[in-house]
């Protein structure tokens, strides 16, 4: 467990890839908005979530899969986590910000693709 990064891992660099080429200007890690969203751009009022299919339970993945020792604490622990990531993205938004949710499972193409969304908008 000491060895799972909190930030700066390899999918928020590729993240990160993908919003510079889209020309989104955004800081990381920023801890004065409700769940320190990843990526944030608070004059534009995006925050990005680049969430691990595994940590935040991704529904219907094949990276999600509960581990079979200490059955009862991961499922605690997935849960718990599924709902403040749910509790933090609703209190972005009721202050105004577009919220992106990305999965490790979408890939570049699918990072891309979610994010070229916030461009147009």
């Amino acid at each position: 467990m000491k060895r799972v990064r909190r930030s700066g891992t390899e999918l928020e660099e590729a993240v990160a890839l993908v919003l510079r080429e889209l020309g989104i200007r955004t800081r990381r890690n920023v801890a004065a908005l409700p769940g320190t969203p990843d990526f944030a751009n608070q004059r534009r009022r995006i925050a990005v979530f680049v969430h691990g299919c595994f940590w935040h339970a991704h529904r219907n993945c094949s990276l999600a899969k509960i581990p079979k020792t200490n059955r009862a604490f991961w499922i605690e622990k997935l849960a718990a986590n599924r709902s403040r990531d749910k509790r933090k993205a609703a209190e972005l938004r009721k202050a105004g910000y577009r919220v992106v949710t990305l999965w490790q499972c979408d890939g570049r193409e699918g990072y891309a693709r979610k994010l070229s969304k916030l461009v147009s908008d």
